[in-house]
């Protein structure tokens, strides 16, 4: 814990009582809406989500301007899904090593040090495009660096959450980290979209590595006191094993994941068609594109907040199979839309069920999973979410020369909404298993007791979690 427990306690019933009556009411009304935010009461959380949310902003630019820049220099689908295999293809190969970094050594210092070298990279791509010099092979050679950098940036990203709010608070801070991160994809794509056709790329992805300067800065003034971590003694390769094996041994959280994989795979490529979509089917051009994009991060900010405003993990497992079929039939329902307006209408439920679905994955994971592995699961995590990702982005591509974006799309929607399906008809059994492996890390604070393993959990009725019956179809 970064925060000493008592700085965020809740006032007791009889003093707020006496408080709403006093001229200080309305500072005892947005007492109870931080109440509701918990994380945001840790200073260093405040740091952390004012950095990132302007970073981010740059992100989106950065995101929306270099695949137009493709799309401008190639029209091509296929090299539209090429770009975002560079860019994510190294999360896939890579992220296993960045979940033992994230174990092993002090978070803080790779974040800053992968923020920092990830402003390098936008800044080279910004003085080539600006002089004029850019090349296809460039854009793909730096998203691939990029990408390197990323499976070492989000397990320690992700894990060092934990270590500002600490188990108690992390459905909030995963869920107002979110938030920062789809308000960033609201305002970036919008002003990408008008700066691309005004003045051109260039200028984004210098907005976009200037923007890095937030989030160091923010980094660098975080007072940390985090613990010592003890070297396990085992190899690297070893910890690498122990990670994988811990996930194929936890049935919840392998379950989860290949939902998540599934998804990523077939569904979330449809962001890599989006130029074709803005520019040939839907006569939006630039412009349209940062609409589209902005409309996908207004949903996806809306779920992120949803989840911010929820207390505790009950019913979650449910929302997330609801979610993979609402994200499906809305990407059916976008694929086969002409009408612009629509389109983008179409886009809000696509991004609130994307966002619900990943935030709600990414907490009940953490909640599963003790600290000491806790970067390595997240670390296949990011290899589900992201490093998926580029595998559908190539297929994507190659499949939509052949049939075209909209049969693409549908087809991508049709595959998430069976899974969606699947995960619903085996939700009793994931359920039973995952309030086992949570009962477990909250009885030993977050690590594993002796005689608790992944094959072998803790026995826990509905009656000692506090919850209802289980049943195949709640």
């Amino acid at each position: 814990m970064l925060e000493p427990r008592g700085t965020s306690a809740h006032p007791n019933g009889k003093m707020g009582e006496m408080a709403s009556h006093t001229p200080a009411g309305e500072g005892i009304q947005k007492s109870k809406f931080l109440n509701r935010l918990p994380a945001l009461k840790v200073r260093n959380f405040q740091l952390f989500f004012a950095g990132q949310l302007i970073s981010l902003i740059g992100t989106w630019m950065d995101n929306v301007a270099e695949a137009w820049l493709i799309y401008r220099l190639t029209g091509s689908s296929l090299k539209l899904g090429t770009v975002g295999f560079c860019s994510q293809i190294p999360v896939f190969l890579f992220a296993p090593l960045g979940g033992i970094v994230a174990d092993r050594y002090n978070r803080h210092k790779i974040i800053i040090a992968t923020q920092a070298t990830s402003m390098v990279l936008a800044g080279i791509l910004a003085i080539l495009t600006l002089t004029h010099r850019v090349q296809v092979w460039h854009v793909f050679l730096l998203a691939a660096l990029m990408g390197v950098v990323n499976a070492f940036d989000i397990p320690a990203r992700q894990a060092f959450l934990s270590d500002m709010v600490g188990r108690e608070n992390l459905m909030n801070a995963i869920a107002l980290n979110s938030s920062m991160f789809n308000g960033a994809r609201i305002v970036g794509p919008a002003v990408a979209g008008i700066l691309v056709a005004s003045i051109g790329e260039g200028w984004c992805f210098g907005a976009n590595s200037l923007s890095y300067i937030a989030v160091i800065t923010g980094l660098l003034m975080m007072k940390l006191n985090l613990p010592v971590r003890i070297a396990s003694g085992k190899s690297p390769l070893q910890d690498i094993v122990e990670g994988f094996q811990f996930v194929k041994e936890a049935a919840p959280i392998r379950t989860l994941l290949l939902l998540l994989g599934l998804v990523s795979l077939v569904g979330m490529p449809y962001s890599v068609l989006m130029p074709i979509f803005a520019d040939h089917i839907l006569h939006g051009g630039a412009r349209g594109l940062g609409i589209l994009m902005g409309a996908t991060g207004v949903g996806a900010l809306g779920g992120a907040l949803t989840l911010a405003l929820k207390n505790g993990l009950k019913g979650i497992s449910r929302i997330i199979s609801y979610c993979a079929f609402g994200f499906g039939t809305s990407l059916i329902l976008f694929s086969f839309s002409r009408w612009f307006w629509l389109s983008a209408a179409l886009l809000i439920p696509v991004g609130y069920s994307m966002m619900v679905q990943m935030a709600s994955s990414n907490t009940l994971l953490q909640s599963m999973t003790p600290d000491r592995l806790r970067g390595r699961v997240l670390a296949v995590y990011s290899m589900m979410f992201m490093g998926m990702a580029p595998f559908g982005a190539l297929f994507a591509g190659a499949i939509a020369e052949r049939i075209g974006a909209p049969w693409t799309v549908a087809v991508g929607g049709v595959a998430c909404i069976c899974g969606g399906l699947f995960f619903r008809r085996n939700l009793a059994t994931f359920r039973d298993g995952a309030r086992k492996m949570v009962l477990a890390q909250q009885m030993v604070g977050g690590e594993p007791a002796p005689e608790v393993t992944a094959g072998s959990l803790v026995p826990a009725t509905d009656a000692e979690l506090g919850e209802e019956p289980i049943s195949s179809t709640s």
